[in-house]
């Protein structure tokens, strides 16, 4: 079995220098959501632990996953992006073609069994005997079933993957399905999202080599890590929808101050992902910010559940300042319903003692 380089390694050789490399660990470990305790270990790991040896296949997909994946900033700089693992095939980037090309994939299969791990992007179409996306003659399908058999693990990038998105969309002419519809005997790690934010598929990987286990996941699949709280939770825009201020139409005066955009179609209550915490593009933005309310594109079956531009269901709100003079209004009622009831009782205990009173006098004249 060949050697396979650790991953400081590799960065040695291309001439980063040790202060770099704990620089490195000690970002990766932050964006990882680590204590920065965590960056020792992270370096330690990178040092001793070979890089792990990844299959990369393609189904049926428009190959954003992958955009997004070699645009990642940060835990992984754009120069080292693939030191990390050992990425030994990707009919998508990798310079080997044809025969040579799928020579890798038995070559890994072989030499690295239950110990490679195997990236998934794009989803399986079964119609019609599943012959679609063939590559090297074979269908996408029979390359899934066959690599995943002595794989460590899958890993389903996006949403096309992980849930079906647009091509499993109804009516689904294709019959498209996620990976963990074909893969059932193997762990698959979810990263949803169209496409999944860079560094969380990144920070993903450097997991998995770090701790030697895979990240804890919800009860859908996904790192709890990335997905463990919904895009609501933490927007800039959430102190807007506590208030009840919300953007009415597009580039109304709301709009222009940053009001909530749940009224027109925002899916951030109801979505789990990282967007309002990592962002995009090296954490300059993420839709919301943008002044594009989230369409839920982590979530299962995103694309059936439009339109996108209108509110699914209402929220029971509490509406700081827009209910202040609600509460205001309810309490003055209750004190004056208050006032009314003491005044009825009031009068009732006066005419009942004045009863009483009555029936004790003496009469007129007499004595008692």
């Amino acid at each position: 079995m060949a050697r396979v380089e650790t991953f400081y390694e590799v960065l040695r050789r291309h001439g980063v220098s040790r202060r770099s490399f704990v620089q490195f660990c000690s970002l990766t470990a932050a964006s990882l959501g680590l204590k920065p305790a965590f960056a020792e270990e992270l370096a330690q790991a990178m040092q001793v632990k070979p890089r792990i040896p990844v299959l990369w296949l393609h189904g049926l997909e428009c190959t954003c996953c992958s955009e997004s994946f070699i645009r990642s900033a940060h835990p992984l700089a754009k120069d080292v992006v693939l030191s990390l693992i050992s990425l030994d095939y990707d009919d998508t980037i990798m310079a080997a073609a044809g025969e040579q090309a799928e020579q890798c994939l038995e070559d890994v299969r072989r030499e690295y069994k239950g110990k490679y791990l195997l990236c998934v992007e794009g989803n399986a179409p079964l119609a019609d005997d599943g012959v679609y996306c063939i590559t090297g003659g074979r269908p996408f399908v029979e390359q899934l079933k066959d690599y995943a058999a002595d794989a460590m693990a899958v890993v389903s990038w996006g949403s096309c993957a992980s849930w079906g998105c647009v091509q499993a969309a109804k009516p689904n002419p294709t019959h498209a399905v996620p990976v963990h519809e074909i893969v059932r005997d193997k762990p698959v790690i979810k990263v949803p999202g169209c496409p999944p934010i860079a560094e969380v598929m990144t920070g993903v990987i450097s997991y998995i080599l770090t701790f030697d286990r895979l990240p804890e996941l919800d009860r859908q699949g996904r790192p709890k890590m990335f997905y463990g709280q919904r895009i609501h939770d933490k927007c800039y825009r959430r102190g807007h929808f506590d208030a009840g201020q919300f953007v009415e139409a597009w580039d109304d005066d709301g709009a222009r101050q940053g009001w909530c955009l749940y009224k027109l179609g925002c899916r951030g209550p109801t979505t789990y992902n990282a967007c309002s915490t990592v962002r995009w593009n090296d954490g300059v933005s993420f839709p919301i910010q943008s002044g594009h309310g989230c369409i839920g594109c982590s979530e299962k079956d995103f694309w059936d559940n439009g339109p996108f531009y209108e509110r699914l269901a209402n929220v029971n709100l509490f509406g700081a300042e827009a209910n202040a003079d609600g509460w205001a209004k309810g309490a003055a009622a209750v004190v004056g319903a208050g006032m009314a009831v003491h005044a009825g009782i009031s009068a009732v205990v006066r005419l009942r003692d004045k009863e009483r009173h009555d029936t004790h006098l003496p009469p007129k004249g007499g004595t008692p």
